[in-house]
């Protein structure tokens, strides 16, 4: 059976971490994906910022990166889908725009980016539907 694992780089609010690591468990299930784990590392601008630039060539912080690792039907590579990496700064000033709050915010971020970590990207408005059922299904969990 997969597990959402989590790790913190930087302070992170009391109950964030449980709720968005057992909503993005329930929707991993949902998907039908619940023989692999996936990691959500919960970081800084700082530290956001420092992976855009080397793996996106971008000098600017984000919300959300995704690295998928998994490769289906690889014997020698364990069913992990890959690493979440979100910036609760970011996600906190998105947060406050957009008039909600931060664990909301957090849900959203890492049910896109596993929407990612499952082989889908966003380059043409259908392309979004995937994204936009995934992050409002996170919200009901």
């Amino acid at each position: 059976m997969g597990r959402v694992y989590l790790v913190a780089h930087t302070p992170v609010p009391r109950g964030l971490g449980p709720a968005v690591r057992k909503a993005l468990q329930k929707l991993l299930d949902e998907l039908g994906h619940s023989d692999k784990s996936l990691t959500i590392i919960l970081t800084d601008d700082a530290e956001i910022r420092a992976l855009k630039r080397v793996h996106w060539g971008e000098d600017a912080p984000t919300d959300v990166l995704s690295f998928p690792t998994y490769e289906p039907g690889d014997p020698f590579m364990p069913p992990h889908l890959g690493d979440i990496v979100i910036s609760l700064e970011t996600a906190l000033r998105q947060a406050e725009q957009l008039g909600h709050g931060l664990q909301l915010e957090v849900k959203v971020l890492a049910a896109h980016a596993l929407w990612h970590l499952l082989g889908h990207d966003h380059h043409n408005e259908a392309e979004w539907v995937g994204f936009r059922q995934a992050q409002a299904r996170i919200l009901e969990l």
